[in-house]
């Protein structure tokens, strides 16, 4: 137990550094320009974190652990991307559905961004684990 506790901490913890770099450094203009029309610039960290920690147990039972059990990294990768996708798309097509306004470009951006982030995310913890036998 004590290692699935370590290994989901640092999926977690790839998870969201690489996620503060992409919203706080690289696409925060991005978002801010495209989303103008409901962005408000403060971040609602309880809400936040809920999410947080909520997608990274996803991550850990549908990206790692089957991975783990197989002792495959490119099934953490393959599992990984798919989750990453499936959520981005629920958020984006969600938003594009109801939000007359959400734009094309943030959805594609978004999936992408989802598999990448959700993909290091994953390959984080399975390295971890490889480094905790």
């Amino acid at each position: 137990m004590k290692q699935y506790i370590l290994i989901y901490l640092a999926s977690a913890l790839g998870f969201f550094a690489l996620d503060m770099v992409w919203l706080g450094l690289i696409a925060k203009n991005f978002y801010r320009e495209k989303l103008s029309f409901i962005f408000t610039g403060e971040v609602d960290w309880k809400a936040a974190a809920l999410f947080y920690s909520l997608y990274f147990t996803g991550l850990f039972y549908f990206g790692i652990l089957p991975g783990l059990k197989d002792g495959n990294w490119t099934t953490v990768l393959l599992n990984s991307a798919l989750f990453g996708f499936f959520c981005y798309a629920t958020y984006d097509f969600t938003n594009k559905a109801t939000i007359l306004q959400w734009p094309w470009i943030v959805v594609g951006v978004d999936l992408i961004w989802g598999v990448v982030v959700t993909s290091f995310g994953g390959l984080v913890g399975f390295w971890v684990s490889k480094l905790l036998k």
